[in-house]
């Protein structure tokens, strides 16, 4: 299927962290592939002016790391969706998220906390509350997780660990929905163009010239997904680096690897 012909089977997107990033530019385009489709972003900052000035979105704040946000505001959602979206399929596009960068005994633990509600419990929640809808409607389960999910991650210990359970909570939840109207896919970008590293607490990226950026991480994630495709490693550097993680190095080899490289890039 094309990805205009997919594109118009969409009748709406909710997304997390939409203000910005790869969340910011999985809306500009889907709206590209269907200008119809019903935006809702949920994270604590407006996404302010798009170029396109006739996208239709509709923000809710929401500042998802807080347990009790989601409960708060999903009543708002699922009123918007059964009033403008009750046909058709819908995307839930997981992508908000932070990292804390540093020896996990010197980092603030109520942060490493606040990461792993956000990274890990908002995502199973909103997910959970979705699910009905998705059911019924149909749509696709979009969770962004990382390279970072392939070893563990020294210096960014609760960041990698994090989204090792998102890849494996969407690949087990695709298994489970097989025969439903709902598939996931999720998405593994490496090093992108984003605010990630200074949330994460680099003062400048450790990767030259970054990995990749947003447009090309979504643009391959849209054509991977639309063929059916269950998750993507973007780059071909990544693919590699996600297999040695996986299958070709000992847990304690790649272990050792990750915590000298990113010991190394905070250096001067």
């Amino acid at each position: 299927m094309s990805l205009d012909r997919a594109g118009k089977k969409i009748t709406a997107v909710v997304v997390t962290g939409g203000s910005s990033g790869i969340g910011k530019c999985f809306i500009e385009q889907l709206y590209q592939l269907n200008p119809e489709i019903w935006f809702c972003n949920l994270s604590r900052s407006d996404p302010g002016d798009f170029s396109a000035k006739s996208l239709k979105l509709k923000h809710f704040p929401c500042d998802l790391s807080s347990p009790q946000a989601l409960s708060e505001v999903f009543p708002a959602l699922e009123a918007f969706l059964e009033d403008k979206c009750d046909q058709g399929e819908i995307l839930l596009i997981n992508n908000s998220g932070f990292g804390c960068y540093g020896p996990a005994q010197e980092l603030d633990f109520d942060n490493q906390l606040n990461l792993l509600d956000l990274n890990i419990r908002a995502l199973v929640k909103l997910t959970g509350l979705m699910l009905p809808r998705l059911m019924r409607q149909g749509g696709v389960v979009i969770d962004v997780a990382s390279t970072s999910a392939f070893q563990p991650t020294p210096q960014l210990a609760a960041y990698g660990a994090s989204k090792a359970f998102v890849l494996h909570w969407n690949l087990a939840l695709g298994d489970d929905l097989k025969g439903t109207k709902v598939r996931t896919f999720c998405l593994c970008p490496g090093p992108t163009a984003t605010q990630f590293f200074k949330r994460a607490g680099f003062e400048n990226s450790p990767v030259p010239n970054y990995g990749q950026n947003v447009d090309e991480v979504v643009s391959a994630a849209l054509k991977a997904m639309f063929k059916g495709k269950r998750m993507l490693v973007t780059g071909a550097f990544n693919k590699f680096a996600a297999a040695a993680g996986s299958h070709l190095l000992s847990k304690q080899a790649v272990t050792a690897i990750a915590g000298w490289v990113l010991r190394k890039v905070r250096q001067p």
